[in-house]
């Protein structure tokens, strides 16, 4: 099976990639710019036209939450439009789509979990984006599943681990906001899921949905950089000393949800699996980043 990722050098598309080879079964093509551009529809239609994949996961998407409040016209175009535009092209080469979602999509007011059943009240304009994405997505491609996941790390690009550990070789002590609630989702773990629910989704399970799917068990980005370094140290990694800090105090130009954790059980339900416990894919990834022995 031909699957097409867009997004090439993001952590979804470098994951699948990754772990393909686990799954011989596929041909994995990640395709990004400038032979893929979502803010170029016209290279997005001839890219999938010419690759004819037999399924297809868009990846790509502008996910620099700051500086969306800057520029939100061209977060637009990438997140709604330039999503639009890989729909209408599986459309046409009759291909199953899953386009990734956010967590963002939500206000942060609810106190527990968020299921897809509840109402989506972006705050900032990456979430916004992402919102009005989804709605493109359906609008044009009924079919396509649409996958809500959320706080993704990895070994690959950038993200809030690596950064962790590149911060602590620069300084003794951090700061991370203590009040923002969440589920860390592995890049490798989530291109494990999709590798294994893509022959069911090409039966046409899942079809027409969204789902929330993401690590198991939440923690705030606090809790989160903690097990990152306590697990580097024992790696013979890099250490530094956490502070916990409200959202005031680090004063971002976007707003975040202070809590976006999603309830994933439909995810299983209809899969039967869930992704694993957050704290072990950590642990995996950070070995990795750091290259020693727990």
């Amino acid at each position: 099976m031909r699957l097409l990722v867009t997004g090439a050098n993001g952590q979804v598309a470098r994951a699948l990639l990754d772990r393909a080879g686990q799954f011989p079964e596929f041909n994995v093509v990640a395709l990004g710019r400038p032979q893929l551009d979502l803010e170029n529809t016209a290279t997005t239609l001839s890219a999938i036209a010419h690759v004819r994949p037999d399924f297809i996961v868009n990846a790509a998407a502008y996910t620099a939450v700051d500086m969306a409040e800057q520029e939100p016209m061209r977060a637009f175009a990438i997140n709604r439009d330039g999503a639009a535009a890989v729909a209408a092209a599986a459309q046409e080469v009759g291909a199953p789509l899953i386009h990734i979602s956010t967590d963002y999509v939500f206000s942060g007011s609810k106190r527990s979990a968020y299921s897809e059943s509840d109402e989506a009240k972006p705050l900032g304009a990456y979430g916004k984006s992402k919102l009005e994405g989804e709605i493109a997505v359906r609008s044009v491609n009924p079919g396509a599943l649409i996958l809500r996941t959320s706080w993704i790390y990895s070994p690959f690009s950038n993200n809030f681990v690596k950064t962790i550990l590149r911060l602590a070789t620069e300084r003794p002590q951090l700061r991370v906001v203590a009040d923002q609630f969440g589920n860390p989702t592995s890049a490798l773990d989530l291109a494990d899921a999709i590798l294994r629910i893509a022959p069911s989704v090409r039966e046409g399970v899942g079809a027409g949905t969204i789902l929330h799917i993401a690590g198991t068990g939440s923690v705030n980005w606090f809790g989160l950089a903690r097990h990152v370094l306590e697990t580097s140290k024992l790696c013979g990694g890099p250490w530094a000393d956490v502070v916990p800090l409200t959202t005031s105090d680090y004063a971002a130009p976007a707003l975040r949800p202070a809590n976006s954790q999603l309830d994933t059980s439909a995810f299983a339900a209809r899969f039967a699996f869930t992704l694993p416990a957050w704290r072990k894919s950590v642990e995996e990834t950070v070995r990795r980043l750091t290259a020693g022995p727990m």
